[in-house]
């Protein structure tokens, strides 16, 4: 992971006014942290930049000679996260430069457009077109001609541009634009606004003054205009002064997420089963369901049940009981890619065991009782880190440090029997869980993109 991904070179600031007859579109881009949706103005240079801008928008408003005909937000994210996220990237960060504007100079909603275009494809397209990058015919091939999505009749992505561009030169155009152009377009927001100056008013002929003795002559009476047409050289004239509003409502268009886009995002879901591989060594038998609740956290359950033993040799081996946790995704593959990357977390477990191999055995959890009546429990914060091995398979480590309480009897099997000896608590302050799990990854849209994946 190279460190210039945590403090991405800043967006030069555009900070310039473009003419369009008698319209005026200023621009200007605003930073993000990697993976955040709030506003940090005291991140690069955001401040300076907000500051500016509305200064820009408070003289517009103060001169008389020109009008504020448009107001757009946009936010974007870069394309190697997945659509989901970028999806909620792009529009949180469209909010928060939007509320932050908003609640330091006013203007009507009329006026006010919003974009999700969720990737920069058109900066990304430029910076290619500009560049001296291998195979940049193909990519800018790729960046303007691939759709960006094409999804079958039941909603499922089965082509992407995405998809294309990492499949090119079996992935090196892929790892030279993200190591050269998405830093450019991985956290900003975009604040256009338009700015016409007022028509001004047709000028009136001049009245001639009333003479008080002034003498009314007889005026040949071809000579008399026709009141209609006065009328009609009238409107002419009130059409010609009328400001042509199609030329901004074109200018403030923008890439807008089509109403059938946004319902697939919003059934995505991910989730995940997973195994234990550290148990299943021991002949412990274990499964687990982790479901991803959205802005990086998620929630797990687990179960395990052995009861092998051999009456003959006196050996036991069993042990069951379950875990639940809750998980904090963070750094930038969870921001990328959700249950992938770092995570910390609280756990729970209960638990009951008894292990004896022609000797001492140890039993928790009171004889005869069941697990919830008399159990041992555990409960602890974890630290894990979960890393892609294939298309929709993880390998999540995790380690866990906590409390490890509850009864357990100490026995000795003596003459077909088994004979107690005492009964002791357990206070243990430690390592109570260690994790090498293989994860399958479920849900649409769940898949590891550096992988294969569509998305």
């Amino acid at each position: 992971m190279r460190s210039r991904n945590f403090l991405v070179p800043a967006l030069l600031l555009i900070g310039c006014v473009h003419l369009y007859g008698q319209e005026f579109r200023k621009e200007i881009s605003v930073d993000f942290r990697v993976g955040k949706g709030a506003l940090d103005t005291a991140y690069a240079d955001n401040a300076v930049r907000l500051s500016e801008l509305v200064s820009f928008i408070d003289t517009i408003r103060n001169d008389t000679a020109l009008e504020l005909v448009g107001v757009e937000f946009c936010g974007s994210a870069s394309p190697e996260g997945s659509i989901l996220i970028n999806r909620r990237l792009a529009r949180e960060r469209r909010h928060s430069i939007e509320s932050y504007v908003r609640k330091h100079i006013s203007f009507p909603d009329s006026i006010v457009t919003r974009c999700d275009g969720v990737i920069a494809w058109e900066k990304l397209a430029m910076l290619a077109e500009q560049s001296d990058m291998p195979y940049r015919e193909e990519a800018v091939d790729v960046l303007r001609n691939v759709p960006e999505a094409v999804y079958d009749a039941r909603g499922v992505l089965t082509d992407s541009r995405k998809k294309h561009l990492m499949e090119l030169q079996y992935g090196r155009t892929w790892h030279y634009m993200d190591e050269h152009f998405f830093p450019y377009v991985r956290n900003a927001a975009v604040v256009f606004a338009v700015v016409r100056r007022k028509p001004e008013p047709p000028e009136l002929p001049e009245q001639p003054e009333q003479d008080t003795v002034k003498q009314t002559l007889p005026v040949p009476e071809a000579e008399i205009p026709d009141a209609a047409a006065v009328q009609d050289t009238t409107a002419v004239q009130d059409t010609a002064v009328m400001p042509d509003t199609t030329a901004v409502q074109d200018t403030m268009a923008g890439p807008v997420t089509t109403a059938s886009a946004e319902s697939r995002s919003e059934k995505t879901f991910y989730m995940a089963l997973k195994t234990n591989m550290l148990y299943d060594v021991l002949a412990v038998p274990n499964i687990g369901i982790e479901f991803y609740l959205g802005r990086n956290w998620s929630v797990s359950a687990d179960w395990m049940y052995a009861w092998w033993n051999s009456d003959t040799k006196h050996r036991y081996w069993r042990l069951y009981g379950g875990e639940i946790a809750v998980r904090k995704w963070f750094g930038r593959r969870a921001a990328e890619k959700p249950l992938t990357g770092h995570h910390l977390g609280v756990y729970g477990q209960i638990f009951t065991y008894d292990f004896e191999w022609n000797g001492t055995g140890y039993m928790g959890g009171r004889p005869g009782r069941m697990l919830w009546d008399n159990p041992n429990y555990a409960a602890g914060i974890e630290y894990g880190y979960s890393i892609p091995i294939g298309r929709r398979l993880n390998i999540d480590f995790s380690v866990g440090f906590g409390y490890w309480g509850g009864e357990y009897y100490v026995y000795r099997p003596l003459d077909g029997h088994y004979v107690w000896e005492a009964t002791r608590n357990r206070h243990w302050i430690g390592p109570t869980k260690a994790e090498i799990s293989l994860v399958w990854l479920l849900g649409r849209g769940n898949v590891n993109n550096r992988k294969g994946g569509l998305e």
